[in-house]
């Protein structure tokens, strides 16, 4: 198993008495990353899927190793992941939060603020988590604010703006 992983859903719950589980889709490809054969992994168990079928907004998954409720049970609240080398290329513009976490942040005056934590996904736009000397910075990922990422230096550089700092 690869030391990366991605997250690409969310385990529910159990759903009927065969172990099927009900998934929390967080993936923008549901279609390509949900399908039977598919390898995916659980608290670091492979699985694979071996069938899939949309339900209100969620997906409803047969994984080969779940063969009853109790086991589809126990797997609430666990996370279903991949490994990061089948992400799908992203626009010149875009990353994943994986490619962000640790990355070091400063400003357009070269004023360095901390490193990059975590990322809350916030439905309109994320927002950077930022440990820096003792204090969380919450920098929002917007163009106004976000100017440069630049991943081979490991460097965010932000602007300034009253009342963010």
């Amino acid at each position: 198993m690869e030391k990366d992983l991605l997250i690409i859903g969310r385990i529910l719950a159990p759903r009927g008495l065969a172990g099927d589980v009900k998934v929390e889709v967080l993936t923008d490809y549901p279609q390509h990353r949900f399908t039977p054969g598919k390898l995916v992994y659980v608290d670091g168990a492979a699985m694979t899927i071996d069938g899939a079928r949309p339900h209100k907004g969620n997906i409803i998954l047969k994984l080969d190793k779940v063969t009853g409720a109790d086991q589809a049970a126990a797997l609430k609240g666990k996370y279903l992941e991949i490994p990061a080398s089948e992400s799908m290329p992203l626009e010149d513009d875009q990353f994943y939060h994986h490619q962000l976490i640790g990355l070091s942040v400063e400003t357009t005056g070269g004023r360095l603020l901390g490193v990059i934590k975590r990322i809350l996904p916030t439905g309109s736009n994320d927002v950077y988590v930022v440990d820096g000397d003792g204090r969380e910075l919450l920098v929002p990922a917007i163009g106004d604010v976000v100017k440069q990422v630049n991943l081979s230096r490991g460097l965010i550089v932000i602007e300034e703006i009253d009342g963010l700092l």
